[in-house]
């Protein structure tokens, strides 16, 4: 459980929580929090939550958490010192967890370990999985504002990060990237750069010139992202075992919503069709297709199982609209909707991406485009209340 969160009654302000990803770079992590403590107006987070790798840990202890000598503090400290002045031995704030450490199980030994690094397709979803289970950690907790840092760790881990947090993420929640200047960036620093009010101020570039830690810019970039929480709350409380099985029930949701807000309208007797409200204009053989798949979708009719599966079906549909043909109706095009002799399979696909393309080049009606068959699916993919068909 998250620790107890500190916090005056009186204002009533969120606790700040920074997660951040980092790998062998942990200045990313004192960079992100100066910068936060020199917005307007400061942001201090109460907790640091770090999530990391095995040598990334290493990286951590070596660099942020071991004195350089013994006459200094290690350099977490001195970012406290710096910030909180001399209070910080007494404030709850800018308090570093220990690193959470990504674990994946290991059936050869029947326990979970800790990576060293992520280099495999079963590492990076371990790493999902756990970015999931500890974001869902933080955001559960009552009167809390997160602050997720990107900064860090391979890209994989911030990509990750991102979608996690595009899942559970509350619309008060934060994405950042910090960005340096040069020379700070350059990791060849001798000694390296963590934060503008360093105590090692002089700094030694690979060339031997000389630069001042006070000298340095560093900007925090806020990404935007979108906040799905609210539309999949239910599934959240689910409490998925997988960040892949939250994702493909997101997005079945979603794919539930956009056929849900498609119109398409037909007439038989007509060429050109509207999908939501924007006409389309389709060839005869496009036109046949189309009212075929779409007469099957308003009617439940089973799907052929395949394209070859389907040319039988349509040559008898294609029959059918031609023998419905107004014979006193010179703009009714059925009177040609006959497949011509050749029809096979082949054409069927070419004719299908056909109506793909000007769905796509039609603004608003692309929005069909997904819907249409593919690989597996010969359906029209509409509930039939989203169909109106008239002659």
């Amino acid at each position: 459980m998250p620790p107890r969160r500190h916090q005056n009654p009186k204002t009533k302000a969120p606790s700040s929580i920074l997660i951040a990803v980092t790998g062998m770079s942990p200045a990313v992590l004192t960079e992100t929090v100066w910068a936060l403590a020199r917005e307007t107006p400061p942001v201090i987070p109460e907790r640091v939550v770090v999530v990391t790798t095995i040598s990334g840990r290493q990286a951590i202890e070596r660099e942020l958490l071991t004195p350089p000598d013994a006459d200094r503090p290690d350099r977490w400290q001195e970012l406290r010192l710096a910030l909180l002045g001399s209070e910080a031995a007494r404030q709850e704030r800018l308090i570093l967890e220990p690193p959470r450490l990504v674990e994946a199980p290991n059936p050869r030994t029947g326990r979970m370990d800790w990576l060293e690094d992520l280099r495999t397709p079963a590492e990076n979803s371990a790493t999902a999985n756990f970015l999931l289970g500890e974001l869902r950690r933080w955001t559960e907790a009552p009167g809390t504002r997160l602050i997720l840092s990107l900064a860090g760790g391979r890209k994989t881990m911030s990509a990750l990060l991102c979608a996690c947090a595009s899942l559970l993420g509350r619309e008060d929640d934060r994405l950042t990237h910090v960005l340096v200047n040069e020379p700070f960036d350059d990791p060849r620093l001798q000694p390296k750069f963590y934060f503008p009010g360093q105590s090692q101020q002089r700094l030694l570039d690979s060339a031997g010139r000389e630069h001042q830690a006070a000298a340095a810019k560093i900007e925090l970039a806020d990404i935007p992202f979108v906040s799905f929480r609210n539309l999949f709350e239910r599934d959240l409380i689910r409490r998925p075992s997988t960040y892949t099985e939250l994702v493909q029930r997101c997005r079945t949701k979603v794919q539930e919503v956009a056929r849900g807000n498609i119109s398409l309208k037909i007439r038989r007797s007509r060429l050109s069709i509207e999908v939501n409200e924007t006409p389309v204009r389709l060839s005869p053989l496009q036109g046949v297709l189309l009212l075929f798949l779409a007469e099957n979708a308003k009617t439940g009719a089973a799907p052929p199982e395949k394209y070859s599966a389907a040319l039988d079906p349509l040559r008898t549909y294609s029959a059918q609209l031609q023998a419905a043909c107004a014979p006193d109706d010179f703009d009714d095009w059925r009177d040609g909707a006959c497949l011509p002799a050749d029809f096979d399979d082949q054409r069927l696909r070419k004719v299908l991406n056909e109506i793909k393309t000007k769905l796509r080049q039609a603004g608003p009606a692309a929005a069909l485009a997904p819907r249409l068959p593919r690989r597996g699916r010969f359906t029209l993919d509409l509930p039939p209340s989203a169909i109106s068909l008239r002659d």
